[in-house]
């Protein structure tokens, strides 16, 4: 790594931890001095809002990520511009391509990070909303229900315990629907739940009705129905925000709704946008840098209005298309990396028209 390799890196984390590590204490103020009313006449102290900040911190931060890579790609390069050092580095053979290089390997990186964060946002956002009282506090069980699961079949319990896995007293249905494939009633004491096998059906029967008006039955000591694949917490009787779910949970939630004859284009724009926002991180530095060498003048406000004027932009697409994928206007992939696509296009265009 060369000695301007080091200080275009050095200077862009610089910028990006201080920018990602104060948006969301301006993201904190601007929502608590919306909803603070509110949250007192719920009777909330302050000690338990101030907790909900806490948990809704990394949603904030993530949204964050954006911004931050922005402001710090504009002021790591327009100060260059300025200064006339990328001027010297063309002079010495280095050009404005190489010069960015460590700046879009940390882009590659830091939008890996959001990708992470992005998965455990959703569990934050949950518990920020229980506290709030946005949510119901989640309940950890469930007595005398029946469920349809995902497969079609009938489940019912007498009571299952999401913390440790169990149900009571289970019985689990499948009737064909055609009417050629017979009934099948799986009945056990108890069943419970492994990462590795799944659920694991204890000490029951397993009855079935064949077509041809024949029955069989089987006793088992223990058995695993392949068809049977919802965790513990998805069987709990709990409606969640698009918010407060990872995108695998939101797919799950999107084939139900087009199962059962629903529209899932909001949930299923809600899922695309947990990448597209994470891989905006990446976009947006190639976009700032060749903006920031586009006037030598205007000094920090400068830098700081076409900072400004660029987020203001995206957020207004990722709202607009966001809106369009939510009533079908547009399909949900497109309307999720809309923005994302026109910021590409855009970055293209000016990294094209930069002298090197």
């Amino acid at each position: 790594m060369r000695i301007l390799d080091r200080l275009v890196l050095r200077t862009f984390l610089k910028l990006f931890i201080v920018f990602v590590t104060g948006a969301p204490l301006l993201f904190i103020l601007g929502d608590a001095t919306d909803r603070l009313d509110r949250y007192l006449d719920r009777g909330l102290t302050m000690d338990q809002v101030a907790l909900g900040y806490l948990y809704q911190f990394p949603n904030f931060f993530l949204w964050s990520f954006p911004v931050a890579a922005l402001l710090a790609a504009v002021f790591t390069i327009y100060p260059m511009t300025t200064h006339r050092e990328i001027m010297a580095a063309k002079a010495g053979g280095i050009s404005f391509y190489r010069l960015i290089v460590p700046m879009v390997v940390a882009g590659i990186l830091l939008t890996g990070a959001a990708l992470a964060l992005s998965q455990l946002v959703p569990r934050t956002n949950q518990t920020a909303a229980e506290i709030l009282g946005e949510r119901e506090r989640r309940q950890e069980w469930r007595s005398n229900f029946v469920y349809i699961t995902d497969s079609g079949e009938s489940l019912s319990a007498r009571r299952l315990t999401a913390s440790d896995g169990r149900m009571q007293g289970v019985t689990l249905q499948r009737t064909s629907r055609n009417g050629d494939g017979g009934t099948r009633h799986i009945l056990a004491d108890q069943a419970t739940w492994s990462e590795e096998e799944g659920w694991t059906f204890q000490n029951g029967w397993i009855r079935e009705l064949h077509p041809d008006g024949t029955e069989e039955a089987t006793q088992f000591v223990e058995f695993v129905p392949e068809t049977l694949v919802e965790e513990p917490r998805d069987l709990l009787d709990a409606v969640r925000d698009e918010e407060e779910m990872t995108y695998q949970e939101l797919g799950v939630l999107a084939e139900r709704v087009i199962r059962s004859g629903g529209d899932a284009g909001r949930i299923l724009t809600k899922r695309e946008q947990q990448l597209a926002i994470p891989a905006a991180t990446l976009i947006i530095i190639l976009f700032g840098a060749p903006l920031a060498t586009s006037s030598r003048r205007g000094g920090t406000a400068y830098g700081i209005g076409i900072s400004l004027a660029t987020t203001m932009l995206y957020l207004m697409l990722f709202r607009v298309s966001g809106a369009m994928g939510y009533a079908g206007t547009l399909p949900a992939v497109a309307a999720a990396w809309l923005p994302n696509a026109l910021f590409a296009l855009g970055a293209v265009i000016l990294l094209s028209r930069v002298r090197t």
